[in-house]
């Protein structure tokens, strides 16, 4: 299983995201432009000193990631579709992309991949969860799936 955050935005989460990775040991991909430095002081500190643990990969695009991973199922969270991530049945193969803070991933990705949308389902009065809250409600719903079997 990966984690991909594209074109993250908030390095806090990104450092809270890195930890729950390497609480997991799920290797995290970061796809450029990232809106900080992964030397930031505000993701170490998210992350701890367990930063340096984390099986991190920053990438150009997801089509780098599609390339090294052939085989993987990529799915797409969003709050665009109405298919809930709960439905599905996960693969430690499988790959979970999650798009940047203020606007999440961009339409074109959205309609080239509509068959693989997932969303939390939400009932409040809110647009969307913190990025990583729902990367951590997706990465332990899919290992609780595979009876938290190590998959690294």
């Amino acid at each position: 299983m990966k984690v991909v955050l594209y074109q993250p935005e908030i390095p806090q989460n990104t450092g809270n995201i890195g930890r729950l990775c390497v609480a997991t040991q799920t290797p995290l991909y970061l796809v450029k432009p990232l809106g900080f430095a992964i030397d930031d002081k505000e993701v170490k500190r998210a992350g701890l000193d367990y930063w340096q643990y984390l099986d991190l990969t920053v990438i150009d695009d997801l089509g780098a990631l599609q390339k090294r991973e052939p085989n993987s199922r990529v799915w797409y969270l969003t709050t665009k579709t109405k298919r809930i991530y709960s439905d599905m049945l996960f693969q430690q193969s499988d790959i979970f992309v999650f798009g940047p803070e203020t606007t999440g991933l961009p339409q074109n990705l959205l309609h080239t991949n509509e068959e693989a949308l997932l969303t939390l389902p939400m009932w409040g009065k809110t647009r969307s969860l913190n990025l990583s809250t729902a990367v951590g409600i997706v990465v332990y719903e899919a290992y609780r799936q595979l009876g938290f079997r190590k998959t690294a």
